[in-house]
């Protein structure tokens, strides 16, 4: 079983950096397609990003596209989320979540879920 965690949150001005990690200390997260999601007060659970086991594939949602970037390093077995110029409505909870097979954009083809971590971007 995969045991998602999340790091890397905090507060940042807009038009700032945060890279977001996630790792799992259990079994690998290599054979496994990662996702990140996010759920901001009040709203539901959205897509972020997502990409294969190999990192050959890679999903973005609109509103992040050119501004954030999904990578993995399974020799870390780790994957990133870089997030840049980020804006308020970027504020949210982050959340890692992994699945077998292939990456998805729909958050209940997920598995397993990290407890997530926040975001806070300042105006």
């Amino acid at each position: 079983q995969v045991q998602p965690v999340e790091s890397g949150g905090g507060l940042v001005q807009a038009g700032g950096s945060l890279r977001l990690s996630c790792t799992t200390s259990t079994r690998t997260l290599s054979d496994h397609a990662v996702g990140w999601f996010r759920q901001a007060p009040g709203k539901g659970r959205e897509f972020v990003a997502a990409i294969n086991w190999g990192g050959a594939v890679t999903y973005y949602a609109d509103s992040v596209k050119g501004r954030f970037t999904i990578s993995r390093d399974n020799a870390k077995n780790t994957v990133y989320l870089q997030m840049n110029s980020l804006k308020f409505e970027d504020t949210a909870v982050y959340y890692c979540a992994a699945k077998f097979s292939t990456a998805s954009m729909v958050a209940t083809l997920y598995n397993y879920w990290g407890q997530g971590t926040q975001v806070t971007v300042s105006s």
